[in-house]
C-alpha cells in the first residue's frame, strides 16, 4: 500500500467528496430518526391524551423509515460496515483476498446500479398518484431506494478506484 504522501490529489479529492456525501447522509438519517421519534411521541400523546389519533403519522413514518434504511445502507457500504461474510476472505492468502474484495465491490456496485435503475423507474411510475392522508406523491416512497442505490453504486466504485490505485484503507478487507 502506498503512503499517504503518494496518494494522487484526484484520489484525495474523490475520497473527500465521498466522505462529505456520507456525512450528509448520516446527518439526514439522524434528523429523520429524531423526527420519527417525535412524531410517534405525538401519535401516543394524540391517541391517549387528546383522544384524537393523528392519522398522518403512519404514512410519514413509512417514508422516514425508507429514508433511514436506504441512506443508512449506503453509508454502511461507504464505511465498509455492511453485512458481509468475511470468514473465507480472512482465511485465504492476500492475493485471493483481494480478488474476493474486488468481486464483492463489483457485486455491490451492480446491486446499487440495479436499485438506482429500477428505483428510478418505480419513482417515475408512482409519481402521479398521491399517498393517502398526507397528499404527497407516491413516488416519494421509492425515491430513497433510488438515491440509496445510486450512493451504493458511487461508494462501491470509489472503493474499487482506491483499491486499484493501491490506497484502499479498508483494514478488515485488505491487510
Amino acid at each position: 500500500m502506498s503512503g499517504a504522501s503518494e496518494i494522487s490529489p484526484k484520489i484525495k479529492r474523490m475520497a473527500a467528496v465521498l466522505d462529505l456525501i456520507a456525512l450528509v447522509c448520516r446527518i439526514v438519517t439522524g434528523i429523520a430518526l429524531v423526527v420519527l421519534t417525535v412524531i410517534f411521541g405525538w401519535l401516543v400523546f394524540g391517541r391517549y391524551v387528546l383522544n384524537a389519533t393523528p392519522t398522518w403519522v403512519e404514512q410519514v413514518a413509512l417514508l422516514l423509515v425508507m429514508l433511514i434504511a436506504f441512506l443508512g445502507a449506503a453509508v454502511g457500504v461507504h464505511d465498509n460496515t455492511h453485512l458481509s461474510v468475511s470468514i473465507l476472505r480472512t482465511s485465504v492468502p492476500k492475493r485471493i483476498r483481494t480478488i474476493c474484495v474486488v468481486i464483492s465491490d463489483i457485486a455491490m456496485a451492480g446491486f446499487g446500479g440495479l436499485m438506482l435503475w429500477y428505483g428510478a423507474q418505480l419513482t417515475v411510475f408512482k409519481w402521479g398518484s398521491l399517498i393517502p392522508l398526507i397528499q404527497v406523491p407516491e413516488g416519494l416512497r421509492s425515491l430513497p431506494l433510488t438515491i440509496g442505490g445510486g450512493l451504493i453504486l458511487l461508494f462501491s466504485l470509489g472503493h474499487l478506484i482506491r483499491l486499484f490505485s493501491s490506497v484502499d484503507e479498508r483494514r478488515d478487507s485488505i491487510e
